[in-house]
């Protein structure tokens, strides 16, 4: 015995099939995930950073509101504000963490168990971030910028290329500085 479907019947199924699969198409595709990123300078001086940090999640395949959201916490400066700032992004759940500036130990202080990501100029196993450089262990890793480590490395690198040089003039934050070579062969 068969049994038989109207034209009508067959085309109001066939249409609400097609109404509702978009929305349960929408209801099925994952959630954007989260960056939460907090720094302790305000978002001016660090506009190169933030350039080359978002090239980077491009070249990943990532682009800022069609794959992945950015939640940017800035704390001008105030590092009272870090404990709060760095509460809120735990609160909204952020997939990970990227940290800049003085921020990275108050991120090790709360004990953040979300993944973090730091940027340091100092050792991070000496300061705690991490158990070793080869494996970091935790939920922390990062970038490490050895400028203090270095600073001795490079002074002999230079005096190895100009053997004669009894003063030396290099750049620091807070303007120039000279430093005279004692004992130096002329």
């Amino acid at each position: 015995m068969a049994i038989g479907i109207g034209r009508r019947q067959f085309i109001s199924v066939l249409g609400g099939s097609a109404f509702a699969l978009p929305i349960a198409a929408r209801a099925q595709q994952p959630a954007m995930p989260v960056i939460g990123f907090l720094h302790s300078e305000p978002p001016d001086p660090v506009r190169g950073q933030m350039a080359a940090f978002q090239r980077a999640l491009n070249e990943a395949g990532y682009t800022e509101g069609q794959n992945v959201a950015i939640e940017y916490r800035w704390a001008e400066g105030q590092f009272d504000r870090v404990p709060a700032l760095l509460a809120d992004l735990v609160r909204r759940q952020v997939a990970v963490i990227v940290t800049g500036g003085g921020t990275v130990m108050a991120a090790k202080a709360a004990g953040v168990t979300i993944p973090t990501i730091f940027t340091t100029g100092g050792d991070p196993v000496q300061q705690g971030l991490v158990a070793s450089l080869s494996r970091p262990g935790g939920n922390m890793t990062g970038v490490v910028f050895f400028v203090t480590a270095m600073g001795p490395k490079e002074l002999e690198m230079l005096l190895a290329a100009v053997p004669t040089a009894m003063l030396i003039g290099f750049f620091e934050q807070s303007g120039l500085s000279v430093c005279e070579l004692p004992n130096r062969r002329t």
